[in-house]
């Protein structure tokens, strides 16, 4: 898979969990937007309600965002396999491996995390 392929991926995460049900309502409490970057393009993601509003493609100049998770093309497309390998099956995991960081404000993070790890992971789903 390209950097081109891992955008596009991100890039239809709208279509992919505004279409699930179970999702959508895990996450109706929740209403943000955070960054999320693929090697050098970033991403500003847009929750209302549990919806993806928007997925934005970079680069952007002060946009505010609320938490960031940034990995390499190459790590998104090893998290996003049918069956990742140990370390790349999990945001925390990835981060604690040294492939990914996240900074921000973590409360929301923390207390969305299952919402918020099963929208990055949305395109696991794909394939």
């Amino acid at each position: 898979m390209s950097a081109a392929e891992t955008h596009a991926s991100i890039l239809s995460l709208p279509q992919l969990v505004n279409t699930d049900a179970g999702l959508v309502r895990r996450g109706r409490y929740f209403t943000a937007t955070f960054l999320v970057e693929a090697g050098d393009t970033e991403f500003l993601v847009r929750v209302v309600e549990g919806r993806l509003a928007s997925v934005e493609r970079g680069p952007f100049l002060m946009r505010p965002w609320t938490f960031a998770l940034r990995a390499s093309a190459e790590t998104w497309q090893r998290f996003w396999e049918p069956m990742p390998a140990p370390g790349y099956h999990d945001l925390f995991a990835m981060k604690k491996l040294g492939v990914a960081r996240i900074e921000g404000d973590l409360t929301p993070l923390m207390a969305n995390l299952r919402y918020v790890k099963d929208v990055v992971a949305a395109p696991r789903r794909r394939r």
